[in-house]
């Protein structure tokens, strides 16, 4: 893929402007950091150069300022919500977020539970946090938030909060996903540290959309796509066009809230430091976009992307067909169909020549690669040998694994598992090419070329197995399906 992004150029920018906003305020800064910080691949996609992890290099260049308190909802514990990208729920990733940020050197000063109200499930978790040695603080419901600021801005409501105690000049405050409180856990501690005679500020660091590209750029654009099931939308930043006669572009809750944010700043300082919510971001990404072409062509096949994982969802039963509908007007505006994604495009004709299940994937270098079902191998496990042998320079025709090898397999998963289905799924399929790499030279040449994977583009002409799409996620590659379920139980 063509870069796009400058990575190194953004991870200086970007912390030096941190450094910057902390220096305004008094040498403490709580910033409220959204999206994901160390697994960010949507970045990743539309901004080609973008690391996944570059959020946490760039807190890692300020290490020595910073301390990040990580913030779950009452009613996300209560409710176990799970993050749909990993698969767990809210409460442990609370855990793997502190090891993770523990592990690369930054300090985690504390955990807070927010929305809390005496659920059993978050004083259990506070619990089990403590017996680990971690620092926990309790936020309360406060009722008509966000707009009965009088009783916020009170002693009844964030001065009600525990205080929490920071040692660092940044405290950035993340979670686990959205509508966990960062913005009002920010916004109780100015209020608790205005009462101790401190004049500490806020900042907002959020990626996307980002503000200074246009409202429709394609980057924006797909920012949409990916939360069309939060109903977010780019919108120009009013406040901040009639402040200073400049377009920026923000998003709408955001702006909604922007007057209670005016007046909750206000209640606590007399004065808002923000005359927009523009203001408040200290985004640097749209500074660092070296090829605005590669990025609007990247940006456009990630809505292609987002919607074909729409449709899979609604065919599960987990989302409306909303969704969907949003999406297809995001490609409207982009000017774009599924057919301009090329590997889309070779897996529907092959399906509909052949007549049976396919599967294609696009590689590093442009090629195209197809298979089908067999008798032996799903098309998706099929696709796997064929873009190995492609990689290796090993001639198509060339069984990779004996058929005597599968044979014994797909009788143990008859025969003794219950299965209906003979075929090897992908992780079968790999651990089959991982012995026959033993005595076969061309295997292991094959096996071999496993990480050339990463980053190639993938369509099937039906959906997959969960197995078969953690192994596609777990070696890298995008995948989309057409929303048609074959030899599935729905129930």
């Amino acid at each position: 893929m063509k870069i796009g992004f400058d990575n190194n150029k953004y991870l200086k920018m970007q912390s030096e402007h941190i450094k910057e906003r902390i220096t305004q305020f008094g040498d403490k800064l709580y910033l409220e950091f959204g999206g994901k910080l160390f697994d960010d691949y949507h970045a990743s996609r539309v901004l080609p150069g973008f690391a996944p992890d570059a959020k946490l290099q760039m807190l890692m260049q300020l290490s020595d300022y910073a301390e990040i308190v990580i913030v779950i909802s009452a009613a996300d514990i209560e409710k176990n919500k799970v993050r749909g990208d990993l698969g767990i729920t809210y409460d442990v990733d609370v855990l793997r977020l502190r090891d993770e940020f523990q592990n690369r050197g930054l300090y985690v000063g504390s955990v807070v539970i927010t929305h809390y109200s005496g659920q059993l499930s978050a004083e259990q978790f506070k619990a089990k946090l403590e017996k680990k040695n971690i620092t926990v603080y309790l936020h309360y419901t406060i009722e008509g938030y966000p707009a009965n600021v009088p009783l916020i801005v009170s002693e009844n409501g964030y001065g009600k909060n525990d205080y929490i105690e920071t040692a660092r000049p940044l405290v950035v405050i993340t979670a686990p996903g959205p509508g966990s409180g960062k913005m009002a856990t920010c916004l109780s501690q100015l209020y608790h540290d205005n009462l101790r005679g401190m004049k500490a500020g806020y900042a907002k660091f959020e990626t996307f959309p980002i503000w200074n590209i246009p409202l429709k750029h394609p980057i924006n654009l797909a920012y949409e796509a990916a939360t069309a099931d939060l109903n977010d939308v780019n919108m120009i930043d009013p406040f901040h066009l009639e402040a200073y006669g400049e377009t920026t572009v923000n998003y709408n809750r955001d702006i909604e809230i922007f007057p209670v944010l005016n007046a909750i700043f206000e209640g606590i300082y007399g004065s808002n430091p923000y005359k927009s919510p523009t203001d408040m971001g200290v985004n640097m990404a749209g500074n660092c976009i070296i090829d605005d072409e590669a990025c609007c062509e990247a940006s456009k096949m990630e809505i292609i992307r987002r919607y074909y994982t729409a449709l899979n969802k609604v065919v599960r039963d987990e989302t409306s067909d909303t969704e969907v509908y949003k999406i297809e007007l995001l490609m409207k505006q982009a000017k774009i169909t599924t057919s301009d994604r090329r590997v889309t495009a070779a897996a529907r004709e092959r399906a509909e020549v052949l007549g049976v299940p396919t599967a294609a994937i696009e590689l590093a270098d442009g090629h195209i690669i197809t298979s089908k079902t067999s008798d032996f191998l799903g098309a998706s496990a099929a696709l796997l040998l064929n873009a190995l042998k492609y990689l290796a320079h090993v001639d198509h025709d060339t069984r990779l694994i004996k058929p005597e090898a599968i044979e014994p397999i797909q009788d143990l998963k008859v025969r003794y598992l219950g299965g209906r289905n003979p075929r090897l799924h992908t992780d079968e399929v790999l651990i089959a090419l991982a012995l026959a790499a033993c005595h076969d030279e061309n295997a292991r040449r094959a096996l071999e070329q496993l990480p050339n994977l990463k980053g190639c583009q993938v369509h099937t002409s039906v959906m997959l197995s969960e197995v078969d799409i953690k192994i596609y996620k777990k070696l890298g590659m995008d995948l989309t399906s057409e929303p048609v379920q074959t030899g599935r139980k729905k129930y």
